[in-house]
């Protein structure tokens, strides 16, 4: 009995600890926006690829892009108002240098469209943390742009490459745990409150949803796919985003997944398949499990565990550097079709929640 999954696996990815340092091609010569801290944990990997040449890093103040690009070794560094002969914001800067051949943005989710939009019209491939953007709209915009330009975008959802994922959607494959009947999933952290921070602000797109409710759904996307309905409940701050949210999503054929994302909290932080022979179980974070606990019938359970280099980030950064490689404007594995159907499923449930952010009222797409 062979499963069907929801997420495709990279051409590239022959076994479970796969290489992913070792150059495929010619090198690509990269810009990164932005420098907080998930600027510096993916370039720190990025910087293990023997084909990926750090050249420009760009910021808004000269102090912060200075010393990113002295810390990892960049050509050169933007900032805004800047000293390159121009006034221009850092981004716009660097997305016109000419040796960048793509550009990583690691800005809040409400600077997405304009950044991402600025290099794709730049001629710049893209990769774009998530969310894409905040809107179904922006990301829209976004891929009809990408596609009229033939370059490469995608959206970092780095979990969807890395092995533990990887692993559990062959084990759904090959049958072993039968028809999926419910998946749970959770990520979460206590973060603490403050209205200036961008994961709390309504201009920067901020609350659970938009910053880390993709990983739970990731594992019933991968399992059941796209849901026939969404159930989105939350708590929200005075300032109106989600503290914590559920979604409960439910599928034509009867199955189920339940999914929590929370900011003022401690949780598991895993993830469970229920099938109608088994089950798979995350061990370790379900953005990035250290290992999978595997149970068939009332047998003995089973544990499978992976190393990875760095922080975990070398397999998408793999994906995006062989796709460019390749002449690809999209990965199957991350294709834009999927970003935009979850970027519908996240306004759904913030219409549900009554979330709203200033990027909703945009006129300009």
């Amino acid at each position: 009995m062979s499963i069907q999954r929801f997420v495709g696996r990279p051409d590239w990815y022959t076994t479970f600890n796969p290489e992913t340092l070792t150059a495929t091609g010619d090198a690509l010569r990269w810009g990164v926006v932005a420098t907080g801290n998930i600027a510096r944990t993916v370039t720190a990997d990025l910087a293990l690829l023997e084909d990926a040449v750090l050249h420009a890093v760009s910021s808004r103040g000269v102090g912060s892009a200075a010393g990113f690009a002295t810390d990892f070794g960049f050509a050169t560094y933007y900032y805004d108002g800047g000293e390159h002969g121009t006034a221009a914001a850092g981004y716009l800067q660097l997305v016109q240098d000419p040796d960048v051949d793509v550009v990583y943005i690691a800005t809040p989710h409400a600077q997405h469209y304009d950044i991402a939009k600025a290099a794709l019209e730049h001629g710049k491939h893209v990769l774009c943390e998530k969310a894409l953007t905040i809107t179904a709209a922006e990301a829209r915009a976004l891929i009809e742009l990408a596609r009229e330009r033939q370059l490469f975008l995608m959206e970092a959802v780095w979990a969807r490459f890395v092995p533990g994922f990887q692993r559990a959607l062959e084990i759904l494959e090959s049958g072993e745990i039968g028809q999926v009947k419910w998946v749970r999933a959770d990520l979460g952290f206590p973060a603490p409150m403050d209205d200036s921070a961008r994961i709390w602000a309504p201009a920067d797109g901020g609350g659970a949803l938009l910053d880390i409710s993709v990983y739970p759904l990731l594992w019933a996307w991968g399992t059941l796919g796209a849901p026939e309905a969404v159930h989105a409940t939350a708590e929200l701050t005075a300032l109106g985003v989600d503290a914590q949210n559920s979604l409960a999503l439910s599928y034509a054929n009867g199955a189920q997944a339940q999914l929590m994302s929370y900011l003022g909290s401690h949780g598991p932080r895993a993830a469970a398949i229920s099938g109608t022979l088994g089950f798979i179980e995350t061990i370790g974070s379900v953005n990035n499990p250290k290992g999978l606990r595997i149970g068939v019938g009332w047998e003995e359970e089973r544990e499978e565990y992976f190393e990875h280099p760095g922080s975990g980030y070398t397999y998408q950064l793999r994906e995006v550097t062989r796709c460019i490689q390749a002449g690809l404007t999209e990965s199957a594995t991350m294709p834009l079709a999927d970003s935009l159907a979850i970027m519908e499923l996240f306004d759904n449930a913030r219409e549900q929640i009554g979330v709203s952010y200033p990027n909703d009222s945009r006129t300009d797409l």
